[in-house]
């Protein structure tokens, strides 16, 4: 075989019109066809249009001005002309900046109560040792299966006793620690090595160090997760608030703008503009904290 012969490259073969064409796979390599990738895009857009397609609508008619109709056919999605005169009509009519003071110091009591109780009884259920612990457990676990209608005469009643109707603490009292959040936090930790702890047993770490300075800096994006949660529903709770308190001084946002609706319930774009100022707060807690959220789902799944 000659010099030349040796040094030749060796042709490959020519590529057929289907290898030529893009492959689209997945996050574990495998092949995704496009009739499949198409289907998964529908059905997205279909969820997407389904939760923030009321709230668009919502916001769209918050800012539609009074000569605008808003039940037209077709109906118009975008406003001719937008307006914010609707969120100073609701300013006017109702004081809704109190009632979203008070529930600012409702949700915010609320997160730091869950956030600190739930890691503390879910560090003790995950990593501490000691007789009924699985009872315990299934105590929470329990606590879950119980509807807040079954209870709320009880709930009233141990508030009516200890002094607390009629005030923001009886309202606070009584979801300052969910059992959700402790078995989120529970999973949670029980998903950290227990060989970090050892260790630190070991150089004389007493269990608050172990908690404070190992278990917990661990866990931040579940905690982030117990503070949406205890936030949205101490901010968007109805009934008990509604039940608690009489004097008008100290209504929450929710039951502030039922007096919106009962009162003007023709007029949407108030309604509207009244729902927009409730849930903004919700938009802009998730926004700050939506790297945690997605993050600590995975650190509290539930485990077997």
């Amino acid at each position: 075989m000659s010099v030349l012969e040796k040094t030749r490259p060796t042709e490959k073969p020519r590529a057929t019109a289907r290898e030529r064409e893009p492959r689209i796979t997945d996050e574990h390599g495998r092949r995704v066809r496009v009739w499949e990738l198409v289907l998964r895009y529908v059905l997205l857009l279909g969820v997407l249009a389904l939760t923030i397609g009321p709230f668009l609508w919502q916001l769209s008619t918050s800012l539609k001005g009074p000569t605008e109709d808003i039940f037209s056919s077709p109906p118009k999605f975008l406003p001719s002309d937008p307006t914010l005169h609707n969120y100073e009509r609701v300013a006017d009519t109702i004081p809704v900046w109190d009632y979203a003071l008070n529930s600012l110091k409702v949700a915010a009591a609320n997160v730091v109560t869950n956030c600190v109780g739930a890691a503390l009884a879910g560090y003790a259920l995950a990593r501490l040792r000691y007789r009924g612990r699985r009872v315990a457990t299934l105590v929470f676990i329990l606590a879950m299966l119980v509807p807040v209608e079954g209870i709320i005469i009880a709930q009233f009643t141990t508030m009516r006793e200890l002094g607390l109707n009629n005030t923001l603490v009886g309202v606070l009292l009584p979801g300052c620690v969910s059992a959700l959040n402790v078995l989120l936090m529970r999973n949670a930790f029980l998903n950290l090595p227990y060989e970090i702890e050892e260790a630190a047993y070991v150089d004389g770490a007493n269990v608050w160090q172990r908690f404070c300075r190992i278990a917990l800096p661990s866990v931040k994006g579940t905690l982030a997760v117990v503070a949406i949660f205890a936030f949205m529903g101490a901010w968007d709770d109805f009934l008990w608030p509604l039940i608690v308190l009489s004097d008008p001084s100290k209504f929450t946002l929710t039951i502030g703008l039922n007096y919106l609706h009962g009162t003007f319930a023709n007029d949407e774009r108030l309604v509207a503009a009244g729902t927009i100022i409730a849930v903004a707060p919700l938009i802009a807690l998730f926004a700050c904290l939506q790297r945690y959220f997605f993050r600590g789902v995975g650190e509290g799944a539930v485990k077997g």
